[in-house]
């Protein structure tokens, strides 16, 4: 239940600190069209450096090539009932080496992480891997600010 990347040629990548890389989560969030932003109740995001192997082997993945972006960890939507309450938030894992390593400007980055998070939160609504690759083809512009345009905001 990750947003995955496979088998393809590195990229030189990006090398920001991680007090860098978590404004640009921010500026990544605070670019989500209001309605994706909305589904982020009771959602937790969470950096780490690199997933683990043991968690890409439990996604049938190898880890000498394979690596993920994000990974959603919780109950889905779907799968709640009557006993579901008193828990702590789901949580979306967002991986800053991956990420980093195949994208090539900061632009790039916050793409890369918008279409993660909506990946993850498609998990969260009980999606399938390949119904959140057909939805994601339908978001290319997500980078944008909420005017349309992809100039920093002020």
């Amino acid at each position: 239940m990750g947003r995955k990347h496979g088998p393809a040629p590195r990229r030189t990548g990006l090398q920001f600190s991680r007090s860098v890389f978590e404004e640009v989560v921010s500026d990544a969030l605070d670019r989500l069209p209001d309605e994706f932003a909305e589904l982020m109740n009771n959602i937790a995001i969470q950096i780490e450096e690199w997933p683990d192997d043991e968690t890409l082997r439990e996604l049938d993945l190898d880890p000498r090539v394979d690596t993920l972006y994000g990974l959603y960890t919780g109950i889905p939507l779907d799968e709640r009932g009557g006993w579901y309450g008193n828990v702590l938030p789901d949580v979306i894992l967002l991986y800053r080496q991956p990420l980093l390593d195949d994208c090539r400007d900061r632009e790039d980055l916050i793409h890369e992480i918008q279409l993660t998070l909506l990946h993850e939160i498609g998990h969260h609504f009980g999606f399938s891997d390949q119904e959140m690759d057909a939805w994601e083809s339908e978001f290319s512009g997500l980078s944008e600010n909420h005017d349309g345009s992809s100039e920093e905001p002020s």
